[in-house]
Protein backbone atom coordinates (compact mmCIF):
# COMPACT_ATOMS: atom_id res chain seq x y z
CA UNK A 1 0.00 0.00 0.00
CA UNK A 2 1.01 3.51 -0.74
CA UNK A 3 3.00 4.77 2.11
CA UNK A 4 1.92 8.58 1.05
CA UNK A 5 -1.53 7.88 1.64
CA UNK A 6 -2.90 9.72 4.47
CA UNK A 7 -5.34 7.85 6.42
CA UNK A 8 -7.61 8.88 10.09
CA UNK A 9 -5.09 10.40 12.53
CA UNK A 10 -6.89 10.58 16.18
CA UNK A 11 -4.04 12.78 17.31
CA UNK A 12 -4.30 15.40 14.40
CA UNK A 13 -6.66 18.10 14.56
CA UNK A 14 -9.69 17.79 12.94
CA UNK A 15 -12.12 20.46 11.18
CA UNK A 16 -15.68 20.05 11.51
CA UNK A 17 -18.35 21.59 9.02
CA UNK A 18 -21.89 21.41 8.99
CA UNK A 19 -24.14 21.92 6.53
CA UNK A 20 -27.22 19.52 6.89
CA UNK A 21 -25.12 17.07 7.65
CA UNK A 22 -22.01 17.00 9.51
CA UNK A 23 -18.76 16.57 8.26
CA UNK A 24 -15.12 15.87 9.02
CA UNK A 25 -11.94 17.19 7.32
CA UNK A 26 -8.32 16.46 8.17
CA UNK A 27 -5.20 17.49 6.60
CA UNK A 28 -3.95 15.36 4.20
CA UNK A 29 -6.63 12.39 4.87
CA UNK A 30 -8.04 10.78 2.44
CA UNK A 31 -11.53 10.34 1.83
CA UNK A 32 -14.23 8.23 0.48
CA UNK A 33 -17.10 10.65 -0.97
CA UNK A 34 -20.90 9.80 -2.40
CA UNK A 35 -22.77 13.18 -3.68
CA UNK A 36 -26.16 12.65 -5.64
CA UNK A 37 -28.87 13.96 -8.14
CA UNK A 38 -31.44 15.98 -6.35
CA UNK A 39 -34.04 13.64 -6.71
CA UNK A 40 -32.26 10.64 -6.49
CA UNK A 41 -33.38 9.52 -2.73
CA UNK A 42 -37.26 9.85 -1.62
CA UNK A 43 -37.37 13.00 0.57
CA UNK A 44 -38.91 11.28 3.30
CA UNK A 45 -36.52 8.78 3.04
CA UNK A 46 -33.78 10.82 3.23
CA UNK A 47 -35.48 13.38 5.90
CA UNK A 48 -35.65 9.98 8.11
CA UNK A 49 -31.94 8.84 7.74
CA UNK A 50 -30.56 12.22 8.23
CA UNK A 51 -32.30 12.39 11.65
CA UNK A 52 -31.56 9.34 12.73
CA UNK A 53 -27.87 9.40 11.42
CA UNK A 54 -27.66 13.03 13.31
CA UNK A 55 -28.67 11.46 16.84
CA UNK A 56 -25.96 8.41 16.25
CA UNK A 57 -23.51 10.52 15.81
CA UNK A 58 -24.09 12.74 18.65
CA UNK A 59 -24.14 9.87 21.11
CA UNK A 60 -21.08 7.82 19.39
CA UNK A 61 -18.39 11.20 18.34
CA UNK A 62 -15.38 9.81 16.02
CA UNK A 63 -12.81 8.55 16.23
CA UNK A 64 -14.60 5.41 15.65
CA UNK A 65 -13.67 2.15 16.68
CA UNK A 66 -13.69 -0.72 14.41
CA UNK A 67 -16.97 -2.00 15.48
CA UNK A 68 -18.68 1.57 15.21
CA UNK A 69 -17.85 1.91 11.90
CA UNK A 70 -19.23 -1.48 11.09
CA UNK A 71 -22.34 -0.12 12.96
CA UNK A 72 -22.18 2.79 11.02
CA UNK A 73 -21.42 1.19 7.80
CA UNK A 74 -24.49 -1.29 8.85
CA UNK A 75 -27.10 1.32 10.17
CA UNK A 76 -26.35 3.85 7.62
CA UNK A 77 -23.82 3.34 4.55
CA UNK A 78 -25.73 0.18 3.19
CA UNK A 79 -29.56 1.99 3.52
CA UNK A 80 -28.57 5.00 1.73
CA UNK A 81 -26.89 2.95 -0.89
CA UNK A 82 -29.71 0.70 -1.18
CA UNK A 83 -31.61 3.60 -2.15
CA UNK A 84 -29.17 5.24 -4.72
CA UNK A 85 -28.91 1.60 -6.34
CA UNK A 86 -32.39 1.24 -6.67
CA UNK A 87 -31.93 4.18 -9.37
CA UNK A 88 -34.90 6.62 -8.19
CA UNK A 89 -35.59 9.38 -10.12
CA UNK A 90 -34.27 11.15 -13.41
CA UNK A 91 -31.15 8.94 -13.40
CA UNK A 92 -29.58 11.95 -15.65
CA UNK A 93 -26.31 10.37 -15.51
CA UNK A 94 -27.20 7.53 -17.47
CA UNK A 95 -27.00 9.72 -20.31
CA UNK A 96 -23.45 8.98 -21.45
CA UNK A 97 -23.18 12.51 -22.36
CA UNK A 98 -24.22 13.70 -18.98
CA UNK A 99 -21.60 11.12 -17.34
CA UNK A 100 -18.97 12.02 -19.65
CA UNK A 101 -19.14 16.05 -18.45
CA UNK A 102 -19.00 14.63 -14.63
CA UNK A 103 -16.02 12.46 -15.63
CA UNK A 104 -13.95 15.01 -17.18
CA UNK A 105 -14.56 17.27 -14.23
CA UNK A 106 -13.17 14.61 -11.61
CA UNK A 107 -10.24 14.06 -14.20
CA UNK A 108 -9.41 17.79 -15.17
CA UNK A 109 -7.67 18.30 -11.70
CA UNK A 110 -6.46 14.97 -11.01
CA UNK A 111 -2.86 15.62 -9.81
CA UNK A 112 -3.08 19.32 -9.57
CA UNK A 113 -5.74 19.95 -6.74
CA UNK A 114 -6.41 16.12 -5.50
CA UNK A 115 -5.03 12.70 -6.26
CA UNK A 116 -8.09 10.33 -7.41
CA UNK A 117 -7.34 7.11 -6.51
CA UNK A 118 -10.89 5.65 -7.80
CA UNK A 119 -14.20 6.49 -9.12
CA UNK A 120 -17.78 5.72 -10.39
CA UNK A 121 -20.39 7.87 -12.30
CA UNK A 122 -23.47 5.72 -11.63
CA UNK A 123 -27.26 6.78 -13.29
CA UNK A 124 -27.89 9.05 -10.27
CA UNK A 125 -25.08 9.24 -7.95
CA UNK A 126 -21.18 9.80 -7.95
CA UNK A 127 -18.80 7.78 -5.60
CA UNK A 128 -15.19 8.72 -5.46
CA UNK A 129 -11.96 7.57 -3.43
CA UNK A 130 -9.40 10.60 -3.20
CA UNK A 131 -6.73 12.34 -1.48
CA UNK A 132 -6.90 16.89 -1.89
CA UNK A 133 -3.78 18.59 -2.23
CA UNK A 134 -2.55 21.22 0.41
CA UNK A 135 -4.51 24.16 -1.24
CA UNK A 136 -7.72 22.41 -1.07
CA UNK A 137 -10.47 21.20 1.13
CA UNK A 138 -12.88 18.52 0.65
CA UNK A 139 -15.55 20.83 0.34
CA UNK A 140 -13.56 23.67 -1.76
CA UNK A 141 -13.11 20.31 -4.63
CA UNK A 142 -17.01 18.98 -4.21
CA UNK A 143 -18.04 22.75 -5.14
CA UNK A 144 -15.64 23.07 -7.88
CA UNK A 145 -17.05 19.54 -9.37
CA UNK A 146 -20.88 20.21 -8.22
CA UNK A 147 -21.06 23.63 -9.74
CA UNK A 148 -19.39 23.40 -13.03
CA UNK A 149 -21.29 19.92 -13.67
CA UNK A 150 -24.93 21.62 -13.04
CA UNK A 151 -24.21 24.54 -14.82
CA UNK A 152 -22.94 22.14 -17.72
CA UNK A 153 -25.69 19.42 -17.84
CA UNK A 154 -28.35 21.91 -17.02
CA UNK A 155 -27.18 23.29 -20.15
CA UNK A 156 -27.10 20.73 -22.27
CA UNK A 157 -30.67 19.61 -21.37
CA UNK A 158 -32.34 22.77 -20.93
CA UNK A 159 -33.46 22.55 -17.42
CA UNK A 160 -32.99 24.80 -14.21
CA UNK A 161 -32.65 24.06 -10.67
CA UNK A 162 -30.20 22.22 -8.54
CA UNK A 163 -28.81 19.44 -10.11
CA UNK A 164 -27.46 17.72 -7.32
CA UNK A 165 -28.39 17.04 -3.48
CA UNK A 166 -27.30 20.18 -1.46
CA UNK A 167 -25.25 17.62 0.84
CA UNK A 168 -23.10 15.00 0.00
CA UNK A 169 -21.44 11.89 2.24
CA UNK A 170 -17.82 11.54 3.28
CA UNK A 171 -15.64 9.09 5.26
CA UNK A 172 -12.09 9.54 6.07
CA UNK A 173 -10.05 6.71 5.19
CA UNK A 174 -9.00 4.95 8.88
CA UNK A 175 -6.32 2.32 7.49
CA UNK A 176 -5.07 0.66 4.33
CA UNK A 177 -7.67 -2.20 4.45
CA UNK A 178 -10.53 0.10 4.67
CA UNK A 179 -8.74 2.31 1.56
CA UNK A 180 -9.07 -1.04 0.19
CA UNK A 181 -12.74 -2.21 1.05
CA UNK A 182 -13.82 1.18 -0.86
CA UNK A 183 -11.88 0.38 -4.08
CA UNK A 184 -13.64 -2.67 -4.41
CA UNK A 185 -16.90 -1.81 -3.69
CA UNK A 186 -16.40 1.27 -6.36
CA UNK A 187 -15.44 -1.49 -8.82
CA UNK A 188 -18.59 -3.76 -7.88
CA UNK A 189 -21.10 -0.96 -7.86
CA UNK A 190 -22.12 -1.13 -11.62
CA UNK A 191 -22.67 -4.92 -11.45
CA UNK A 192 -24.64 -4.63 -7.76
CA UNK A 193 -26.89 -2.23 -9.39
CA UNK A 194 -27.37 -4.35 -12.34
CA UNK A 195 -25.98 -2.18 -14.74
CA UNK A 196 -25.65 -2.62 -18.41
CA UNK A 197 -23.04 -1.62 -20.19
CA UNK A 198 -22.71 2.64 -20.91
CA UNK A 199 -24.82 3.41 -18.36
CA UNK A 200 -21.79 4.33 -16.18
CA UNK A 201 -18.14 5.81 -16.38
CA UNK A 202 -15.75 4.03 -13.92
CA UNK A 203 -11.56 5.03 -12.74
CA UNK A 204 -9.05 3.20 -11.15
CA UNK A 205 -5.81 4.81 -11.11
CA UNK A 206 -2.82 2.56 -10.96
CA UNK A 207 -2.52 2.19 -7.15
CA UNK A 208 -6.50 1.31 -7.13
CA UNK A 209 -6.04 -1.13 -10.17
CA UNK A 210 -3.43 -3.20 -7.76
CA UNK A 211 -5.39 -3.92 -5.41
CA UNK A 212 -7.24 -7.81 -6.05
Amino acid sequence: MNPDLGYFNPFAETRQTQNRLPHWEQHGACYSLTFHLADSVPGHLLDQWETERQIWLEHNPPPHSPEKEMEYHRRFSAALEHWLDAGHGSCLLRDPANAGIVAEALRHFDGERCMQIAWVVMPNHVHSLFVPHASRSLSQLLHSWKSYTGNAINKRMGREGALWQKDYFDRIIRDGQHLENVVRYIRRNPEKARLRTGEHVRYESELARSIA
